[in-house]
């Protein structure tokens, strides 16, 4: 009777085993490194072990699995035994035959076991885990590393074999958890807060975002037919009618072959002599203008007109035909919306 009773006992600390480690397999795995990483630059030690065992996933899922699969066999052959053990006696106390008994109380056992093992071992902690992955993580995840730690020679056996088996089958073993989110899952996330009403987007600034990874120079570019330009020997009073006329602040600079060679800006036209207002300007203050294929994604191309330090940018498709250009404000406009030209009515 008592090592029976001691059975219960043993079903009790290893189904907190259990638990613990089904918990701190799911915490690992749930938690993001964003919310960790501040905890760790402010010292807590929690939040520095927990980031190592998140860098060291594989190690720490197979010694979760190695956990779980213990406790859970010592389950069987300990606890169920004793709770077996313990429902014969108020059966035979009622006079069932002992084959009838022996019956009963092992199905009446293995069913309270499994179902005490399912619930409070697995489902319980499993839940509470991914419920508050932050919290359980930075609980849970520095025990775990230290048991990983003790049992690390077997586990590390463990995990060549299973590597091996899975490079086997073409897969590649990770050994860091993916906490980040894709940009569909970012687009999911932005979605379904809006309809729930707790992400406003009235300016539509965040669906513009998504919709400028999208886009390509191509889908922004302005054909050359659409362009207005300027002669490479354009003097300050072309440049100042031209702003009169049409009211933008930069101007393409076309050659004799109608090739794109640069752009003038309003800034250039400003002189207070009497005798350089009529004559060309000098091709040495022409504005470079970068060249960018048609087909480069638009963040791209703003990033190298960033980097130049231009305005505008010559459009090129992919057999070398000038398409176009492309205007810096134009590529602002479709993360912020319409932007007006200083210098435009």
């Amino acid at each position: 009777m008592l090592n029976d009773l001691m059975g219960l006992v043993w079903l009790v600390v290893l189904l907190i085993s259990n638990a613990f480690f089904v918990g701190a397999e799911f915490a690992v795995i749930s938690a993001r490194r964003a919310q960790i990483e501040p905890k760790a630059e402010a010292g807590s030690r929690p939040a520095k072990i927990t980031l190592k065992a998140m860098e060291n996933v594989s190690l720490m899922l197979a010694t979760a699995q190695l956990g779980i699969t213990v406790s859970s066999l010592l389950i069987l052959v300990i606890a169920e035994p004793a709770i077996h053990h313990l429902l014969e006696v108020p059966l035979e106390a009622i006079g069932l035959d002992y084959g009838t008994t022996s019956v009963i109380s092992f199905v009446t056992a293995l069913l309270l076991v499994t179902y005490l093992h399912v619930v409070l071992g697995e489902m319980l902690p499993k839940n509470i885990a991914i419920s508050i992955p932050t919290s359980a993580s930075l609980v849970l995840s520095p025990m775990l590393y230290g048991v990983a730690q003790v049992v690390k020679p077997v586990v590390w056996l463990m995990n060549q074999i299973s590597n091996f088996i899975l490079k086997l089958f073409g897969f590649e073993p990770k050994d860091e958890a993916n906490t980040a989110f894709t940009l569909d899952q970012v687009e999911d996330i932005v979605e379904e807060s809006q309809k729930s009403g707790t992400l406003e987007d009235a300016s539509e600034t965040i669906s513009n975002a998504f919709e400028f990874t999208e886009k390509t120079v191509g889908d922004v570019t302005h054909p050359l037919a659409e362009l207005v330009t300027l002669p490479a020997q354009a003097s300050p009073a072309q440049l100042q009618e031209a702003v009169a006329e049409h009211g933008f602040s930069r101007y393409p600079v076309k050659n004799e072959y109608g090739d794109l060679i640069g752009y003038w800006h309003i800034k250039d036209a400003l002189t207070s002599d009497p005798e350089k207002f009529a004559a060309p300007l000098p091709t040495k203050r022409m504005r470079s203008m970068i060249s960018i294929p048609a087909t480069s994604e638009l963040e791209d191309a703003l990033a190298q007109m960033r980097k130049s330090g231009a305005h505008i940018a010559r459009s090129f498709a992919p057999d070398g035909m000038l398409t176009g250009c492309l205007f810096l404000e134009d590529i602002i406009e479709v993360l912020v919306g319409e932007i007006e030209d200083a210098t435009r009515r």
